[in-house]
């Protein structure tokens, strides 16, 4: 595209340079700027952009947008005050507004974005949807796979992957909206068709300070519903949830609500936890799901994701056959296969809800002890982890407390603020994750579960300076085999 085609709709940048070149791609990463490129150098928490201008030039950008103009680059620049407003509609001019041409569904909240996600996308795909998801486990788009970075990619990777569904054939996208995307802006320039909502609970007040601030975040994505060129907008709202009202507060969309156990416009009621089963009913009528998700939060999840489906007209029946066939998310309460026939799951449930839910439900399931190894993640949320040692203590029989992804932090600290939550007990205390796991598996009986939570399809710890392989699921296997 022509750079000066692109730059209609801006009339507020400053052009220094000539606009008569063509960029072929946009980003703001200079470790991916190729050739034709035009770069983005954002001032962010950590880095400013504007320190990778030089790399960018190098690599290939022809055209570099920023808040400062250099008179040394030899390559075009446009200025503007405001690179985190400008980005995201530049962006998504310049792919020229996908999601336009997308069914859209942003899925927010603390828990249960990322298996709500799954089951969207395979409920998509259950109807004859050529569908994309974008998520904290993995994004797919115009029929390829790519290992997620970040749970919401930032503004240009969104508009780029987009473009790419929308020129695979691909008519609808479900998305992981995360509160910090809200907060940067990353998803500006997204026009949604569906935006729904799981739950608030503790968490990233590291980043957002208060909880209110946290919950204004989540805010904007039903606040901005129907502002753009989509009218027909639906809003999808856990009613089981204490802030289920203050979401929608400036919300211009129709409001849909589901409940387990609780009045709403689909409810889920006659939970069997343990046989995986439980009854949908919706406008006077009910359907039994027997379906491969365990707990009562699964439920939730799966209302979230039907929600979405029976809110536009789809039947009941059919959607009941889509969560039937449904699997769970990589690494969300996923079981794993040994040689010992012990029963081994592994969760990503680092945030003290997410592990209270898991725990109650791995309770429900045993006839004998629950055994957990977990940790906290470094360099984030301190607050949580006291509060997630208290949950351990609770729910479980024996707590073994390790690291997680300690990046920069020492690792003893943080075991040490998670240990001060446990008042009437003291967790085992093993460091060394690979340890921990193979000491859980050697107090084990055949009668007992062992819950690994925290780093769920993470195949990487993170020491800051240095990253290793680690699965949870393949170091458990290992050890049954070991031991």
């Amino acid at each position: 595209m022509k750079l000066k085609k692109l730059l209609k709709a801006f009339p507020e940048i400053v052009v220094k340079g000539s606009k008569n070149i063509d960029i072929i791609d946009i980003s703001s990463h200079s470790q991916i700027i190729g050739p034709g490129s035009l770069f983005v150098a954002r001032r962010g928490a950590v880095f400013d952009g504007n320190s990778f201008v030089p790399q960018a030039i190098v690599s290939g950008a022809v055209c570099v947008l920023s808040d400062v103009y250099d008179p040394s680059l030899s390559v075009t620049q446009l200025i503007t005050k405001d690179v985190r407003n400008i980005e995201p509609r530049l962006a998504a001019a310049f792919w020229q507004q996908p999601s336009g041409e997308l069914h859209m569904v942003g899925v927010t909240g603390t828990s249960g974005k990322t298996t709500v996600t799954y089951l969207i996308n395979h409920l998509f795909a259950h109807f004859g949807i050529h569908s994309g998801l974008i998520g904290s486990v993995t994004y797919l788009s115009g029929g390829r796979e790519q290992e997620a970075v970040r749970t919401t990619p930032d503004a240009c990777i969104n508009q780029k992957l987009l473009r790419e569904l929308v020129s695979h054939g691909a008519t609808a996208c479900v998305m992981e909206v995360s509160s910090h995307a809200l907060d940067q802006g990353r998803v500006e320039g997204i026009d949604y068709d569906t935006a729904v909502f799981t739950n608030l609970t503790h968490e990233h007040l590291d980043y957002h300070k208060t909880f209110d601030q946290y919950a204004q975040a989540k805010g904007q994505l039903f606040s901005g519903l129907g502002k753009g060129s989509k009218k027909d907008c639906m809003a999808i709202i856990n009613s089981n949830d204490p802030y289920a009202q203050k979401m929608v507060e400036n919300c211009q969309a129709k409001i849909f609500t589901y409940g387990v156990e609780r009045q709403a416009d689909v409810e889920a009621c006659d939970l069997k936890i343990r046989e995986n089963c439980f009854t949908i009913r919706f406008q006077g009528q009910a359907a039994e799901v027997q379906w491969p998700l365990t707990g009562r939060f699964n439920v939730e999840n799966a209302l979230a994701a039907a929600s979405v489906f029976l809110s536009r007209g789809y039947d009941l029946e059919n959607v009941v056959a889509g969560l039937v066939s449904a699997k769970p998310p990589p690494g969300r309460l996923e079981r794993v296969d040994n040689s010992k026939g012990l029963s081994i799951y592994v969760d990503y449930a680092h945030k003290v809800d997410a592990l209270r839910n898991v725990l109650i439900t791995l309770r429900e399931l045993t006839l004998g002890k629950v055994l957990v190894v977990f940790g906290c993640g470094g360099e984030r949320d301190e607050e949580k982890r006291p509060l997630m040692g208290q949950v351990a203590e609770k729910l479980a029989d024996h707590v073994i407390v390790t690291s997680d992804n300690p990046r920069n932090e020492d690792p003893l600290a943080i075991i040490y603020d998670i240990s001060s939550g446990f008042v009437n007990s003291k967790p085992e205390i093993i460091p060394d994750r690979r340890e921990a796991i193979y000491r859980a598996i050697s107090l084990a009986d055949k009668d007992d579960i062992i819950l690994i939570a925290g780093k769920g399809h993470e195949r990487k710890q993170d020491f800051g300076k240095h990253i290793i392989d680690f699965d949870d699921r393949l170091v458990a296997r290992e050890g049954c085999e070991i031991l």
